[in-house]
């Protein structure tokens, strides 16, 4: 069912039922298909991006769509409600062009921006490795300064892991270490085309089949330093300045899914019946209905609170974390509510609740576990006031 809006301008609204127009046509249609057979949806993103929904955030100067947060998010959220793999994909994109927006030279965005956000390529983020996940500090991975001062380029050498698009992705945002401690980490904006480069076999998931996520091995790989963005060592502080966005990206990607699991489940609540009526004039049924529609609708009340103060340029850092935190774990609640709703058939690969259940327990791990929100949210809580 359509989902009740409060959008801020026409625009908007129009943006939003051009994406519900492409989501229901071009997304609904396959996506059955191809998280069952795990097999790649080759000209899908250029689909997305011919309409437009690559790169809605980032700034019409640079061939962004320049639209608020509050609304990128709503739309990234429709994506989900057809096909969470795809939305992921499609944040972890916006993810992966924040650091050269925000910390390139002039020079950099003039050169590499247009491509990124043409909708003719799509981007990866790589900055977990295998014994570094939620410690970006104890990155292994590194850089070696060629020569020069300042370099005139680096030899990249070491293992990422888990990067959602590797190997089919056109650019890669990699942080690698160029010095000791959490200050020598660096920023780098790597080709997916780049000689010694390679990528290990797709991870064989729970989930999110369509889209691959692999390792990548970089083997004495050669860069230029105009590759690197913003300083040396201040790759952390990139790193986590995308991670706020990055983590309302997979709040709405969660209230998309569990928005799509809650509206299967009514559908066949009204179509079902046990004992001469529809299972959903059953009190308990009801109420199991009423509270995941409450949770839904909840969830995505805090990331839209998070968008609307990241628009407004006010800090937003715990409330990414909230968002993420509930809106992830109601997407596991739903989706596994949405199952029982179906009894022994939610079960079975028939019915899509059960593929919803399985996608939603991965945004509770990934962009920061909701244990590392936690984390967050408590020491916000410890400060002085300000």
């Amino acid at each position: 069912m359509a989902v009740d809006r409060l959008l801020p301008t026409r625009d908007a609204e129009d943006l939003l039922a051009l994406t519900r127009d492409v989501a229901d046509k071009v997304l609904d249609p396959i996506v059955d298909a191809h998280e069952k057979a795990e097999s790649y949806p080759d000209g899908v993103f250029a689909r997305l991006g011919a309409a437009g929904l690559l790169s809605l955030p980032q700034p019409e100067e640079w061939g962004g769509g320049g639209q608020p947060y509050e609304v990128y998010l709503q739309v990234l959220e429709e994506i989900a409600a057809r096909w969470a793999a795809v939305a992921v994909a499609v944040s972890v994109h916006s993810l992966s062009s924040h650091p050269l927006l925000t910390f390139g030279t002039d020079e950099q965005k003039q050169r590499w921006l247009p491509g990124m956000l043409s909708g003719e390529q799509i981007g990866a983020y790589s900055l977990s490795e295998p014994q570094a996940g939620s410690d970006a500090a104890a990155l292994r991975c590194a850089a070696a300064s060629s020569g020069g001062l300042p370099p005139t380029g680096y030899v990249i050498t070491g293992e990422k892991s888990w990067i959602t698009h590797g190997g089919r992705a056109d650019f890669y945002t990699l942080f690698a270490r160029t010095g000791e401690g959490s200050r020598g980490i660096s920023c780098f904006l790597i080709p997916g085309d780049l000689p010694g480069l390679s990528f290990g076999k797709p991870e064989e998931k729970m989930g999110l089949h369509a889209i691959p996520t692999t390792s990548a091995y970089y083997d004495h790989a050669e860069v230029d330093a105009d590759r690197r963005i913003g300083a040396e060592g201040q790759g952390l502080q990139i790193a986590f300045s995308a991670l706020d966005a990055g983590r309302l990206g997979i709040a709405a990607v969660a209230v998309g899914l569990a928005q799509a699991a809650l509206d299967e489940a009514c559908a066949y609540a009204n179509e079902r019946t046990t004992f001469g009526r529809r299972i959903v004039e059953h009190q308990g049924l009801g109420f199991l209905l009423a509270d995941m529609a409450a949770a839904v609708v909840s969830a995505r009340a805090t990331y839209l609170d998070a968008a609307r103060r990241r628009d407004l340029g006010l800090p937003y850092s715990t409330q990414a974390s909230v968002a993420k935190l509930v809106a992830t774990d109601a997407a596991m609640k739903v989706t596994t509510d949405a199952v029982q709703v179906f009894g022994g058939a939610g079960y079975t690969r028939d019915f899509r609740v059960e593929r919803y259940m399985r996608e939603a327990k991965i945004t509770q791990i990934f962009e920061g576990t909701n244990q590392i929100q936690r984390l967050v949210i408590s020491r916000s809580l410890t400060r002085p006031p300000a």
